[in-house]
Formats: structure tokens, C-alpha cells, sequence
């Protein structure tokens, strides 16, 4: 089974563009993994979780694929929507 860190599935499945960005939101508590409050080196599992915050945003997702390399057209496959609210 492959273990992909935080930072590198958010950069992988383009949620957010850079890697060094991924670990800045992270750093700043405004990502949830399964409701604990997530790291850039938390390891993921598929099935897990996810509630990010972008500015006025909040995007809950469930992780549904784990790869190391991924084509940009791929890696909408990586994870599922499951709501998109706005907060003000």
C-alpha cells in the first residue's frame, strides 16, 4: 500500500498548486483529516476525510486514490467532492 504525506496529495491532485503552500495551510490548523486537525507529514489513508478551508471556502472531500505521480487530467480521480459550502 502506498503512503503519501498531506502536503504531497493536495500538490498531486492539484487542490492546491504548490507543495510548500499545501504545509502553509496546513501549518495554520485550517485542514481536518477524519475531524483532528492535520499536519503536512500526516500519512493518509484512502478513505479519509478531508475539510479544507480556503478564504471564504470550505471544501470537504474523501480521498479515493493515493499516487506518487499524476498527470494533470488524472487528478480529479484522486479524490470525490462531497460539499462545498461558503463561509462569511
Amino acid at each position: 500500500m502506498i503512503e503519501l504525506r498531506l502536503d504531497k496529495f493536495l500538490k498531486n491532485s492539484r487542490l492546491i498548486k504548490r507543495r510548500t503552500l499545501a504545509k502553509e495551510v496546513a501549518g495554520q490548523g485550517r485542514i481536518t483529516i477524519n475531524g483532528n486537525p492535520a499536519k503536512a507529514s500526516t500519512v493518509l489513508s484512502i478513505g479519509d476525510e478531508l475539510v479544507i478551508r480556503f478564504g471564504q471556502k470550505i471544501v470537504t472531500i474523501e480521498v479515493i486514490a493515493l499516487k506518487e505521480a499524476v498527470k494533470k487530467d488524472e487528478a480529479q480521480n484522486l479524490y470525490k467532492v462531497i460539499s462545498e459550502e461558503k463561509v462569511n
